[in-house]
C-alpha cells in the first residue's frame, strides 16, 4: 500500500474550503493547524528552493517566499527561513495567523499589552513567555489578544517555517514595538524574496 504524503497542492486545497466556509476562530485555528502540522511534517511537501535562505542582498541567511495568495479570500501562505543568528523584534501582524517550523528551531517570545491603548505611538509590554518551537509544531497568532511576538534563531543552521494568514502582509499596516522605550513605529512588508 502506497501513502500518499500531504503537499503544498493538498493544504491550499484544505485551507481554501476552511477559510470559505467562514468558521468561527476556534474551528479556523483547530482544523488549520491540524493542516498545517500535516504539511510541515512533510518537508518534501515544500519545494527546496522556498526552504533554504535566499543566498543574496542583504539578509543572504534569510529567506521569505510567497507560496499562495487569493485576495478574494485573504489566504496567504508564505515560507520564512531565519538564517542563524537572526532576529526580529517585537511586533504584531493586525490578523489571524499559524506559523508551523519545518525545520530545527525558533526561539518564540511573546508579549502582552499592559498600558491602556490610548495611544497609538506608545505600548508597554511585558513578557509572557519563550517558547522554543521545533519541528512540527504550530504557534497561532490571535490578533489583540496574543500576537505580539520576538522571533529568534540561536543556533547555527537555518530554521525554515510555514506561515499562514488571513491577510496579505504586503501594504498591511502593522507595529514594530521597542521595549526600552515604550515607542511603536508602523511598518509593513512590501515584498517577498520570490516576487
Amino acid at each position: 500500500m502506497t501513502l500518499t504524503k500531504y503537499r503544498l497542492e493538498d493544504f491550499i486545497h484544505d485551507m481554501t474550503e476552511l477559510v470559505e466556509s467562514q468558521p468561527e476562530q476556534d474551528k479556523l485555528f483547530d482544523k488549520g493547524s491540524s493542516y498545517l502540522e500535516r504539511l510541515i511534517n512533510n518537508p518534501d511537501g515544500i519545494p527546496e528552493d522556498f526552504r533554504t535562505p535566499t543566498g543574496i542582498g542583504p539578509r543572504p541567511n534569510h529567506g521569505s517566499y510567497l507560496l499562495h495568495h487569493n485576495p478574494e479570500n485573504g489566504l496567504l501562505i508564505t515560507t520564512v527561513v531565519w538564517g542563524p543568528g537572526d532576529h526580529t523584534g517585537p511586533h504584531d501582524h493586525k490578523t489571524w495567523g499559524m506559523i508551523g517550523v519545518m525545520g530545527n528551531t525558533l526561539t518564540e517570545t511573546r508579549f502582552q499589552r499592559k498600558d491602556d491603548r490610548s495611544r497609538d505611538d506608545y505600548a508597554l509590554l511585558e513578557r509572557d513567555r519563550v517558547t522554543n518551537v521545533r519541528p512540527g509544531e504550530v504557534s497561532l497568532l490571535i490578533p489583540d489578544v496574543d500576537e505580539i511576538h520576538q522571533m529568534d534563531n540561536l543556533t547555527d543552521r537555518p530554521t525554515p517555517e510555514i506561515h499562514v494568514y488571513g491577510d496579505d502582509l504586503r501594504g498591511l499596516e502593522r507595529c514594530r514595538f521597542n521595549l526600552e522605550t515604550g515607542e511603536i513605529k508602523s511598518f509593513m512588508t512590501t515584498r517577498y524574496d520570490n516576487c
